[in-house]
């Protein structure tokens, strides 16, 4: 009965709808006010718990290591400079306990591709999260979405997928689920497709970017045949999964803001802005005053 403790972060994509800003910068290094994506994802899955940080990288990706990596220089130079409070920010970056693993991705071969990468690392006898740090789920003052979803896996012990409902114009967007027993946040999942066309879709009920999965998992994207451009697609696996065990949908507390979309994350920036301690205050009246 063990607790989900690895947490797998596929970053190795190119991020080409914010070029030219990630030409040469990994998409989950932009910068949400004062951090970047990537840290909102990790602080999400150490609020639940989670202790193993699986990073599936490529090679433009050298500046997430870096970035939760010791900072000796920089480190040395806030000391010398009395800055105490930012230097416990940089400190901080990774908490005491949290052990970061990258494992290199040759090839961007899809989301089930990224997370076979991870097989070998988390083995076939624990569940594992999966998060997407495009997808920034916003819980604020309750508990952080992955947590929730530890929960609801610790209580049924089988995948859990994070879901919540779209514009039914919006379905070609997002992996879309069919569930039994309507009523309540946790429902069965008894089908899911991908990106169907509005008129086609089962439900308006979208998976964004949050998952618990078995190990069982692992077994079926080695079986997946490969789609277009030699891609494995996680949802392909997660409905090959369907048949042999119970795979939950979670309708999760909180707001997510799709970061992965210019409007996005600047709906993103704005509502974690005119939160910040420091200068909230002030950016509210600045959008005050833009009428």
């Amino acid at each position: 009965m063990k607790k989900v403790t690895k947490a797998v972060f596929p970053v190795a994509g190119m991020g080409t709808r914010f070029l030219p800003a990630t030409k040469a910068s990994p998409k989950e290094m932009l910068p949400v006010v004062d951090k970047p994506l990537i840290q909102y994802a990790v602080e999400e899955a150490v609020a639940a718990g989670i202790t193993d940080l699986i990073f599936i990288t490529g090679r433009t990706k050298r500046a997430i290591e870096d970035h939760f990596d010791k900072a000796y220089e920089l480190e040395t130079e806030l000391e010398a400079r009395g800055k105490k409070e930012l230097l416990e920010v940089v400190k901080k970056t990774v908490p005491k306990g949290v052990n970061c693993i990258y494992i290199r991705q040759a090839e961007a071969l899809g989301l089930g591709h990224a997370v076979l990468c991870a097989s070998a690392v988390v083995g076939d006898e624990e569940p594992f999260a999966v998060i997407l740090a495009d997808d920034l789920l916003d819980n604020y003052g309750g508990e952080a979405v992955m947590a929730q979803m530890a929960n609801v896996y610790n209580y049924n012990r089988c995948s859990v997928l994070g879901t919540m409902n779209v514009p039914r114009e919006d379905t070609r967007q997002y992996g879309i689920v069919s569930t039994e027993n309507q009523n309540g946040d946790t429902q069965r999942v008894t089908g899911i497709v991908e990106k169907p066309k509005p008129e086609d879709a089962p439900t308006t009920q979208a998976v964004v970017g949050r998952y618990i999965l078995t190990p069982r998992i692992f077994d079926h994207l080695r079986a997946l045949k490969p789609g277009a451009g030699g891609e494995l697609q996680l949802t392909d696996a997660i409905a090959s999964l369907l048949k042999e065990e119970a795979v939950l949908a979670y309708q999760f507390k909180g707001v997510r803001y799709d970061c992965g979309s210019k409007l996005g994350y600047l709906k993103a920036t704005v509502e974690l802005g005119l939160r910040h301690p420091e200068i909230g205050g002030d950016f509210g009246e600045y959008l005050a005053t833009r009428g």
